[in-house]
């Protein structure tokens, strides 16, 4: 496979995760795939367009659009909602503007998450990845949603040799993360991440994967909080392994309080 891909790394990826943003770079080249990575890229506008701030937002996605236009190669997005955000969001922001309606959704049209890509696009379900240990899925909200996008990343999961899939008992229920929706409504979030905490205590995975790296860290947040055995990883992390279970794997960034 020789084909070019740009990469989106998303601002929690960024910020706090760029382990995750080299184990998106280990499958990628995996399989074949030259990444390309504009330096110049920022927030997608996302938060402040979910708080109603749309002048601030219109700025990023403005720039956004600019940096990843100068190029033609498929953008791939490790998070649902930020590819839910160029994808939707953008032509909202931009229905009154024509012109710039018309470059939002030239690049929406090549924009994917990243297991939407490797599944749909690519056509592969298997890259070549194993673990020892017992794996559930739980669906983030905008990409299940917004999206559609539940059986590529099962896909990706079923095809890892060595693994364990436990189905998750509420696992298109929303964790409470939401963004600024956990902020906002506190007591509501933590009551939904709550029982997210149970099911997975229940299932007795020892990893919970998800595409979203706000829901991993808020999963991850109750769970560390909680004393709980199990943690929650970005796919990435699970594409990219091989061999036994890894400790580092399970352990990075648990650390919250």
């Amino acid at each position: 496979m020789n084909q070019t891909v740009q990469l989106m790394v998303t601002c929690l990826l960024d910020v706090l995760y760029p382990e995750t943003g080299e184990a998106v770079l280990q499958v990628l080249g995996k399989i074949g795939l030259k990444v390309e990575f504009p330096s110049e890229q920022t927030c997608c506008g996302q938060p402040a367009f979910n708080a109603g701030m749309r002048s601030q937002a219109r700025r990023m996605a403005e720039h956004t659009i600019r940096v990843f236009e100068k190029s033609a190669a498929p953008l791939v997005i490790p998070s649902g909602s930020c590819a839910a955000m160029l994808r939707h969001g953008y032509r909202e922001l931009f229905r009154e503007d024509r012109a710039w309606l018309v470059r939002a959704e030239k690049l929406a049209d090549r924009a994917y998450e990243f297991t939407e890509y490797l599944v749909d696009i690519l056509g592969v379900s298997d890259v070549h990845a194993s673990y020892t240990g017992k794996l559930a899925y739980h669906a983030s909200c905008h990409l299940l949603r917004d999206l559609g996008v539940d059986r590529q990343p099962r896909d990706l999961l079923a095809s890892i040799q060595d693994a364990e899939l436990i189905e998750l008992t509420g696992a298109q229920e929303c964790c409470g993360f939401g963004g600024l929706f956990s902020l906002e409504y506190p007591e509501i979030s933590a009551a939904m991440l709550q029982r997210k905490i149970l099911n997975i205590q229940d299932s007795g995975a020892d990893l919970v994967v998800s595409c979203d790296l706000g829901c991993v860290t808020h999963i991850n947040g109750g769970l560390h909080r909680q004393g709980q055995p199990s943690r929650a990883v970005h796919i990435a992390h699970i594409l990219a392994s091989s061999g036994k279970k890894n400790p580092e794997l399970i352990d990075f960034h648990i650390h919250l309080k």
